[in-house]
């Protein structure tokens, strides 16, 4: 059969001849033109790509509703189901589907990328569960990633599909309380955080009105609005389950049987073929290992091999019984049958918890996870532990079992089975009474993450006894594969169950499973300690039912400190309360200052009609490029061929520095980098050349077979490398206020340490895109680029093709995301787009891949830190002196603008009388670190946090009263003489310490950690002063257009660009006043360098600060024009007003400009000013930690922050929650990994982890400072996108006073390192145990590391 047919949004389609090797996302985007579905990371890891895929199940006479990853799924794949992409549910012109609406609503959805994949995840929900739980809802998006919002908005807008016990709506979070008053927030006793009770009759704090009215929200029909025909579909599905299909290509064959004879003839036939299910696996070594597998079969239609049977002694499941198949019959066993039979199924069910995100779950099959003999695979582990029998199955050998034991794995990704064998079945067999099992996995983050270290751990006892009959220990993550312990449980075998079997298992483990220094992977000592830790949790688990069975078989019962060893990680759903000013009663109602307005683009991003810059139409006679890059991170460059690439399909011209026209040089500071490198890569990811051709597939292909030539040179990577052959950039950099020396001398206590910070990639969801469009013969280009300063992509197009600014338009509409990633380095993208563009004089467009972007555009700077702190015994500090060293990369970029703002944030919000700062600029063969949401200032105030913490532990002070007695106070001086004006920072302190709770929590804190050896609490608060302005004094203008029509319609346009951080829509709000008219009226197109021309970047948290005072310029010139109209007839309406304006020959159009006054700092004599004012604000947060695996929860955070008086609540509060997540993964998960070489192993989100839905605190809470407006910006407002995230370094801190906590019960207080990222191996490695002893860290310098630290 030749014809796939699939259905997609209820229209039938028929696809002749597909392409084994086309995606469904890329036949969706490029085929259909449904370009509301994103590609963020081509893994499965994001969730972006997230789709409805549709079956009807004849067997179950039902159909089955699963959100599915279309980035993996093949087109091959879909036939005879039903596609539902975001397009199909709703839309601005025909209205929104209840999904949508919500989400618009509850300001949900900030950049918008990530939105329809959100969007698409909770409708498949919807469509299988109609009244989900709240656990579901947020279960749901374990696969999904948003790098904007913080989640909590998402969560509440869906949260309102969930039904109570009482089978009512549960309305909206917090909008009803349990029997009080609605308005009253609950600040003490059991429902502190929620709606009053009016039971405790305690200290209550008046509520601003709610951000979302749900009574607004449309009701969900009970039909969800499904747009397929599914009468058709199930006929077309019943022809299409029982059709084998072939479908070919140039390159790949794809088969698709539909019974056991014909895979194993298939399989016989081509031995090295592959197998898929799901494709989750083969799909990705495809995308980035550059695997091709000429043959495919997928085992999807075959019976035998999706089928579950009830035995004897077991279930027998089919090997391509998907995951998430496999947990509802588990499931179901486990509700039905006796306890002691259903431990293993426990197990199998609780790791499958934390596999993957449900994307993945609901099309990977069981059969897969064996074959694929992955090392860390979750499951492996616990059937090897349990024993599983295999049926397999071939021509050659008939029918064959074969168990799962220490010898089923043969290497790395090899097992016992044939080439030509097919797996059928595994036998999951039930445990006896006197057998227990567990699993467990410790990965970087909880959700949707792989393992570092898992394992299966079963122990069969004597009847009535606690003696060890059998034991099974099985370990991922500790070899090439799967291993088990034999020579381990072989020795503890005949032994009781007591005391003495955690020391003898735990000194045999250390000797069977070492790793020695250099492992690949790394965290040698961290994974060793892993097997032992893992063993004491079973060893406790089993102890205490033991205990609870037969407590006469023991001496004496485990302490009650242990009992929390046991239990399984369950998370409450979140919850959290956001307080805020109301606009002031008597405001006119189109005045729209001050109030909660959704994003003004949330209704298209929610429906996918959003556009970026690659979901833009194609070009007629367009060209796809494609980049060539570096592999090496130091190397002369011998030669460059090209050749065979240019004999590939679709080919059209190999691009490099000899085809630019201009200048080969760029940089936003100087221009010290090349455009295409010469002779010289000074780091991996460098840009050689570019292939085009007439699509993505062929550029991409072409690209990877240009043959480049290297001779390598000794790279730099780490700063320590650095330093030691004096590599620098430029001359380090010192502000000096007071007597340091003297200071020092006179000091009571003198401290002296280091704190190294490690990077962090922006992982913006929209990777750098860039469309350049010829015009008029060549002489003109249009760009269309992804990046957040139009004027700089202006000059350096211009610059690099040797024309003038004024024949080049950039055009930036929006973002999907930036952080400042795209404030310099989309030049590294957009440049070779423009020269190839010009040379063929043809449109071209790029969007890079995540792996490409992760390896070539920068991130925020790692840094290391050696410090000495003069203070009294008080805690007063008398002198600092600090080195800042930074890890730059191989150029400059803004590296010393990022520099300058962490040396000016190194007092945070305290006073130093005597201080020196040095900042140095390392350079090294990395990539160029670059701009990042907070330009410098989280690692200063890391750094500084932590100082005043080494001065508590040292001289063991109360936390808060260090702090208080070091904070400034109205009208001190900083140490580069910035007046302290305005000063609410106490107040956000006193706030924050009152909201939270702090005092009583903090006993409560300390009570938890007397009662848990094993688990410990932490309470961290921590001040914030964060100073606003463009460091290069120029920058600080805004400029506007503002044009009304004459239908009173009106148009800003403006030198900002909207990147989810609201601009646009504080813009309408602000035009709004002025002009008093409805935002309805006004419309923010896009930013464009035809209209506004010298623009400053969107950055620096200045945006609407400078915009807003240009449009509300602008706004004003226009109403005094208008004056005398409104005047003579006041009681308009505003149409009339205008048309007067015009017949009477006026201009309806006005250009607002705004400088900031007064700034401009000399660094020389340390004198002028350097920010316009400052922002504000407190966090209180509290963790848990689990001491034996390092893993970490956030119970609860409190945020008061001074914004002035916000333009916009919602927008302000999105800001904050957004940057607060950002910067919790940037102390506490991140983790950038390079090989001592320069190689960056995580390059995607399958390794390199953000922030989750299940990461965000369960209590989060955020009040916006009441009556402290602003002076210095527009209507009293402050800038917010970036401070905000500096207030994480209150989870960083709580960790480690948790981490404090664990170390007293061994005897060990005092200060302790601990870097950032806070990850779960340094957490657990700083909780020295008996465990962690048997382990030390290897001395640096006698190996070779496998990952350094930058």
């Amino acid at each position: 059969m030749d014809e796939l047919i699939l259905f997609v949004n209820g229209t039938k389609v028929s696809v002749k001849n597909p392409d084994p090797e086309t995606t469904l996302l890329q036949f969706l985007r490029n085929d259909l033109h449904l370009k509301g579905t994103k590609l963020g990371c081509g893994e499965g890891g994001c969730g972006a790509c997230t789709v409805m895929v549709t079956h009807f199940d004849h067997k179950e006479n039902n159909y089955k509703h699963l959100s599915v990853n279309a980035c993996l799924a093949p087109l091959c794949s879909m036939h005879g189901v039903a596609v539902t992409t975001v397009e199909g549910i709703g839309n601005v012109k025909n209205g929104l589907h209840p999904v949508q609406e919500r989400l618009a609503k509850s300001h949900g959805s900030q950049c918008g990328f990530c939105t329809p994949g959100f969007v698409m995840s909770m409708y498949s929900l919807l469509c299988s569960d109609p009244q989900p739980s709240e656990a579901a809802i947020e279960e749901a998006f374990e696969g999904n990633l948003c790098r904007c919002t913080g989640y909590r908005p998402i969560l509440e807008g869906f949260r309102t599909f969930t039904v109570t016990k009482s089978g009512t709506d549960s309305g909206y979070c917090l909008s009803e309380c349990q029997g009080g008053q609605k308005d009253l927030l609950c600040v003490s006793g059991k429902n502190k955080g929620k709606g009053c009770s009016g039971i405790c009759g305690k200290e209550r704090e008046k509520l601003s009105g709610n951000l979302v009215n749900v009574e607004e929200f449309m009701p969900l029909s009970k039909d969800i609005h499904l747009p397929q025909p599914f009468k058709e579909l199930e006929e077309v599905a019943a022809g299409c389950e029982k059709q084998s299909l072939v479908f070919k290509s140039e390159r790949m064959t794809w088969y698709r049987p539909t019974s056991l004879d014909e895979l194993i003839t298939l399989k016989n036939k081509h031995p090295i073929s592959k197998i898929v299910i799901g494709n989750t696996e083969i799909g990705v070594e495809i995308k980035f290992k550059n695997m091709h597998y000429p043959v495919i079969i997928a085992a999807t239609h075959v019976a035998e091999l999706n089928a579950v049977q009830y035995l004897d002694n077991g279930i027998r499941i089919g090997a391509s019984v998907t995951l998430e198949k496999l947990e509802k019959v588990l499931k179901n066993a486990i509700n039905s049958m006796e306890e002691s039979k259903m431990r293993f199924f426990a197990a199998i069910v609780e790791m499958l918890r934390w596999f993957a995100g449900p994307q993945i779950r609901n099309v990977a099959a069981i059969g897969g996870n064996i074959v694929t003999a992955s090392p860390i695979s979750d499951l492996n582990p616990l059937f090897l532990s349990a024993g599983c029998m295999l049926t397999l199955a071939s021509i050659s050998g008939g029918r064959r079992t074969v168990n799962m034991d220490d010898g089923f794995f043969t290497g790395y990704r090899k097992t016992k089975i044939k080439t030509d064998e097919i797996l059928v079945y595994i036998h999951l067999p039930f445990t006896a009474e006197n057998e227990y099992f567990y699993g467990y996995k410790q990965s970087q983050r909880r959700e949707d993450d792989i393992a570092i270290v898992n394992a299966g751990m079963r122990v069969l006892f004597e009847k009535d006894s606690i003696i060890i009959k059998d034991m099974t220990l099985s370990y991922g993550g500790m070899a090439p594969f799967t291993v088990m312990a034999t020579k381990t449980t072989n020795e503890l075998k005949g032994r009781k169950w007591d005391d003495e079997l955690v020391t003898k298992a735990s000194q045999l483990l250390a000797k069977e499973l070492p790793l020695l220094p250099g492992t690949p992977g790394g965290m040698e000592a961290y994974r060793c300690s892993l097997t032992t830790s893992f063993f004491f949790k079973f060893y406790v688990s089993v102890r205490l039912l033991l205990e609870k069975k037969m407590p006469n078989l023991f001496e004496y019962m485990l302490p009650n400190q242990f009992q929390s060893i046991s239990r399984t990680h369950h998370r409450e759903p979140s919850r959290g309360v956001q307080v805020f000013e109301d606009a002031p009663q008597g405001q006119i109602t189109v005045d729209a200052v001050g109030r909660p307005l959704p994003h003004v683009s949330a209704v298209k991003q929610v429906t996918g009609e959003a556009l970026f810059v690659d979901d833009m139409p194609v070009f007629k006679d367009e060209y796809y490029l494609s980049l060539v890059v570096s592999t090496k991170a130091h190397a002369r460059i011998v030669n460059v061929d090209p050749s065979e690439a240019l004999k590939m399909p679709g080919v059209v011209d190999y691009v490099s520095w000899k085809d630019i026209p201009g200048e080969n040089k760029c940089g936003t500071v100087i221009s010290d980098e090349n455009v295409f490198a010469v002779d010289l890569v000074t780091s991996q990811g460098m840009i050689i050349g570019a292939i085009l051709a007439d699509n993505q597939s062929h550029a991409q292909r072409a690209a990877k077979a240009v043959k480049v030539e290297y001779e390598e040179l000794l790279p730099i990577i780490t700063i320590e490398e650095a330093i030691a052959a004096n590599s620098y950039l430029m001359p380090p950099k010192t502000i000096e206020s007071g007597d340091v020396a003297t200071a020092l001398a006179k000091s009571d206590h003198v401290i002296k340490g280091e704190l190294r910070i490690g990077g962090q990639d922006h992982f913006y969801l929209e990777t750098q895109a860039t469309l350049a469009v010829p015009k008029d013969g060549g002489g003109e280009m249009e760009i269309f680029c992804a990046c957040q300063d139009p004027a700089y992509l202006q000059r350096a197009v211009a610059d690099v093709l040797g024309i003038d600014c004024s024949r080049i338009m950039a055009r930036v509409k929006r973002l999907g995301g930036g952080f400042g990633g795209k404030e310099s380095r989309f030049a590294l993208l957009a440049l070779p787009v423009a020269i190839a563009a010009y040379k063929h004089n043809r449109p071209v467009r790029c969007m890079l891949d995540r792996d490409e972007d992760m390896i070539m555009t920068g991130t925020r700077h790692p840094y290391l830190v050696k410090y000495t702190i003069g203070v009294t015994k008080e805690g007063k500090i008398e002198a600092l002196d600090i080195d800042f060293y930074q890890n730059s990369g191989y150029s400059l970029d803004l590296s010393m603008s990022v520099m300058d703002k962490t040396l000016l944030h190194a007092d945070n919000a305290y006073r130093i009388p005597n201080i020196r700062v040095t900042g140095h600029l390392c350079l090294t063969n990395t990539p160029s670190n670059t701009a990042f949401r907070g330009f410098g200032a989280p690692q200063a105030i890391l750094t500084c946090e932590h100082i005043i913490t080494e001065i508590i532990h040292t001289l063991k002070l109360s936390p808060i009263k260090v702090r208080e007695l070091n904070m400034y106070k109205e009208g001190d001086i900083t140490f580069y003489n910035h007046p302290i004006e305005n000063w609410t920072a106490r107040r956000c302190w006193d706030d924050v310490l009152k909201q939270s709770d702090y005092e009583n929590r903090k006993l409560q804190v300390d009570e938890f950690n007397r009662h848990n050896r094993w688990l410990k609490r932490g309470l961290s608060v921590i001040p914030l002063k964060y100073g606003l302005s463009f460091g290069f004094s120029p920058l600080n203008r805004g400029c506007a257009l503002v044009h009304i029509y004459l239908d009173g319609s009106v148009l800003i346009s403006f030198g900002s660009v909207e990147m989810g951080q609201g601009l646009n829509t504080k813009m309408i709000q602000v035009a709004s006043r002025v002009l008093r008219i409805p935002t309805s009226k006004i419309y923010v197109s896009e930013c464009n360098s035809s209209q506004v021309a010298n623009t400053s970047p969107t950055a620096a948290s200045m945006g609407s600060d400078l915009n807003g005072m240009a449009v509300m310029n602008a706004c004003e010139t226009l109403m005094g024009r208008l004056e005398p109209y409104i005047k003579s007839k006041p009681e308009g309406p505003w149409e009339s007003w205008i048309n007067s304006a015009y017949m009477d020959l006026l201009n309806l159009s006005a250009i607002g400009f705004f400088q900031i006054p007064g700034l401009g700092y000399d660094w020389e004599s340390n004198s002028g000013r350097y920010f316009v004012y400052f922002t504000m604000g407190a966090a209180c947060s509290e963790v848990e930690i689990d001491c034996l695996t390092g893993d970490h929860t956030v119970l609860r955070t409190n945020i008061v922050m001074d914004v002035g008086k916000s333009l916009n609540p919602a927008i302000d509060i999105g800001q904050i929650e957004g940057a607060f997540l950002q910067g919790y993964g940037l102390y506490t998960l991140e983790e950038l990994r390079y090989s001592p070489t320069g190689y960056l192993y995580n390059r995607g989100p399958g390794a390199y982890k953000i922030p989750s839905i299940g990461n965000i605190p369960i209590e989060f809470n955020v009040t916006l400072l009441k009556e402290a407006p602003n002076p210095k910006a527009v209507y009293s407002s402050k800038g917010i996108g970036e401070p905000p995230l500096c207030l994480s370094v209150s989870i960083f801190f709580a960790i480690k006073e948790a981490i404090g906590a664990a170390r007293k019960e061994v005897g060990l207080e005092g200060p302790f390192s601990l870097d950032s990222p806070a990850t779960a191996e340094r957490i657990r490695m700083a909780c020295i145990d008996e465990f962690t002893k048997q382990h030390p860290e290897p001395k640096p310098g006698t190996f070779t590391p496998w990952f350094v630290k930058l």
